[in-house]
């Protein structure tokens, strides 16, 4: 594996002796947000986990490597460059021979953290199953790399151009955890509600870290799966947009994507973009702000973790 995967030597040094890290996805600064928004974002994700007292390691595949801790100079490659795959964990051994750059998505992302033995990663909204994916079959590799890696990831829910209700009802079939953090309700990414009820709640990231170390040991006693669990945390109040609102801008981008004959990867960046356009800006705006909320979030129960790592042991 030392050939495939590369670990920034404090990461690796931090990973040791224990110490708390956070995981953060790519593709958000190569396809989710315009510039400069992208590379300013992604800085800002950084230094909320090191503000929380954990390290952040952006994760991206370059010249050939799976890359564990970009550096600020990689990052900006990144947001600059713009011939950089989109680079789910089904993409992830064809860019390594292409050595074509990648940005790597939730599952991407979740599956190489998982290899370095990073065990949270920090995202903005995960994906899941699309709009009429009863008739496209269109849903997420987010859901079945969630399902087999046993990561927590930190997110806003699923991105609210997707079909929430479909998104829930694959996670709990593939045996998902999905846990509110200081919510009932699974959040519509840029809309706090959404209207779809969470059975399970957690207020601190004590509690968080105290539900990673039974989900742990569960798996070791062979009584779940291997999955990974979803913390879901809603977006920043003063940011949070009405859910009808959005759902008005969505129709329209939705009515854009389909004038415009847009499949596939193109399909997120596109509709995100369009949102964006049809707010005046404040999607945009919403989406920054829970980035960086799920990131801090994120370093605070990592820290918490590493605190709990031997408790049910």
């Amino acid at each position: 594996m030392d050939s495939l995967i590369s670990v920034r030597s404090d990461i690796a040094a931090a990973l040791t002796a224990g110490e708390p890290v956070v995981a953060l996805e790519s593709t958000v600064i190569a396809h989710g947000l315009p510039r400069p928004h992208n590379l300013e974002t992604a800085l800002q994700m950084e230094a909320a986990v090191r503000e929380a007292g954990a390290i952040p390691a952006t994760i991206a595949v370059l010249n050939g490597r799976l890359v564990v801790g970009l550096t600020k100079d990689q990052i900006t490659f990144i947001a600059e460059a713009k011939d950089v795959a989109k680079a789910s964990s089904s993409d992830l051994s064809a860019l390594l021979v292409s050595r074509r750059p990648g940005a790597t998505t939730v599952a991407g992302t979740v599956f190489i953290a998982a290899r370095a033995g990073i065990e949270i990663v920090a995202t903005g909204g995960i994906g899941g199953a699309h709009r009429g994916s009863e008739n496209t079959f269109d849903i997420s590799a987010d859901l079945t790399e969630l399902a087999r890696t046993p990561v927590a990831v930190v997110c806003s829910g699923a991105k609210v151009i997707l079909d929430l209700p479909k998104t829930l009802e694959i996670l709990e079939t593939l045996g998902v955890p999905v846990v509110g953090y200081s919510t009932n309700e699974f959040p519509a990414f840029y809309s706090r509600e959404s209207g779809l009820p969470l059975q399970h709640r957690i207020d601190t990231p004590d509690e968080a870290a105290r539900l990673m170390c039974v989900q742990r040991d569960l798996r070791q006693l062979g009584h779940a799966t291997n999955s990974g669990m979803l913390i879901v945390n809603p977006a920043p109040g003063d940011k949070a947009l009405p859910r009808a609102e959005i759902e008005s801008f969505i129709a329209s981008a939705m009515e854009a994507a389909d004038k415009a004959s847009i499949r596939g990867k193109a399909v997120t960046p596109f509709l995100l973009t369009e949102l964006s356009c049809n707010s005046g800006g404040k999607t945009l705006q919403t989406n920054i702000a829970l980035l960086v909320a799920n990131a801090r979030l994120a370093a605070q129960i990592a820290v918490a973790y590493g605190a709990r790592k031997t408790d049910y042991q």
